[in-house]
């Protein structure tokens, strides 16, 4: 594989969350073809240099120095840019200079590679099937109100990254909110994941209210946050309103489909709206409903 000598090319190049093993043949090759590597901290990105025998111009680039990439792009056509852990583009600048080469014309290519929030979702049990990344949540304010109040009321599994000294605070505030949400529900489950790849990696399970006791003392480390969604909300049963709703809608002459519905609409699940609906057109006295009628048919 060689690394592709076309001008103005941008890579965005994944590195090792704490474990230089991870570092992938694609990502080397790259970092070694490149005209020069971008990245947030030149010290950090130099030492990973260093490890991998790897010697190109760094180049600071980060949020406060993003105005400086059309010159850098130009000076330097083939430019990767790492970030100080993890692929870029994620709750980084990456994003922004990937933006901006596209605008200014420039291919772009995203390595694959380490990232902390899928190990963290798989390690935390929790349903993997759907789920929101929500990357670092607002410290304070109304911004972080709303969007917490949108983590606890969403169906599908949350990752949250949170820094150590707010992780206490989220969990208690998750665990009240959860608990206002639905205080007929069990107890949210959550997990905490930190430290990835290093040694003290650790995941921790539980209701919110256990991590929150948990981590009461303080925790050091790059931490993801895994919520379960929020349980559905319980369906009403069929009762005497809702049979005298579809009695009186057969009386009417709606079709059964018309009926299951209607009643679904109503909050039935669809089994139950369907049997209602059968039983109220079967109870319809027959001259009510004609000489020919035929027996209900439901399509769906």
């Amino acid at each position: 594989m060689t690394v592709s000598k076309a001008v103005g090319c941008v890579w965005l190049v994944p590195t090792p969350l704490g474990n230089l093993g991870d570092i992938t043949l694609r990502a080397i090759e790259v970092l070694r073809n490149c005209d020069a590597v971008a990245c947030e901290d030149t010290r950090r990105s130099g030492q990973l240099l260093t490890h991998l025998g790897i010697s190109r111009p760094l180049v600071r680039l980060d949020a406060h120095t993003m105005n400086r990439a059309p010159g850098i792009l130009e000076q330097y056509p083939r430019l990767a840019y790492v970030s100080d852990a993890g692929t870029p583009g994620i709750s980084d600048p990456g994003a922004e200079l990937l933006r901006l080469a596209l605008e200014l014309g420039h291919r772009a290519e995203v390595l694959p590679g380490p990232t902390a929030f899928v190990p963290a979702l798989i390690l935390s049990g929790l349903d993997s099937g759907r789920f929101t990344f929500e990357g670092f949540l607002p410290r304070s304010g109304r911004e972080r109100r709303e969007r917490l109040k949108a983590v606890v009321e969403r169906p599908e599994t949350s990752l949250i990254y949170e820094s150590p000294h707010r992780l206490h605070a989220t969990l208690t505030e998750l665990a009240a909110l959860c608990a206002a949400h639905r205080p007929d529900a069990p107890e949210r489950q959550a997990s905490v994941t930190r430290e990835l790849s290093k040694k003290f990696e650790e995941t921790r399970r539980g209701t919110l209210a256990e991590l929150a006791a948990h981590f009461s003392g303080g925790v050091k480390g790059e931490i993801v946050l895994v919520l379960a969604g929020a349980p559905e909300q319980p369906r009403p049963t069929p009762d005497a309103d809702h049979s005298a709703l579809a009695a009186g809608w057969a009386a009417e002459g709606k079709t059964l489909r018309d009926i299951r519905e209607l009643l679904q609409a109503a909050g039935l699940r669809k089994n139950d709206a369907y049997e209602l609906a059968l039983r109220a057109l079967q109870g319809v006295a027959p001259q009510k409903r004609g000489a020919d009628h035929q027996e209900p048919y439901d399509p769906d």
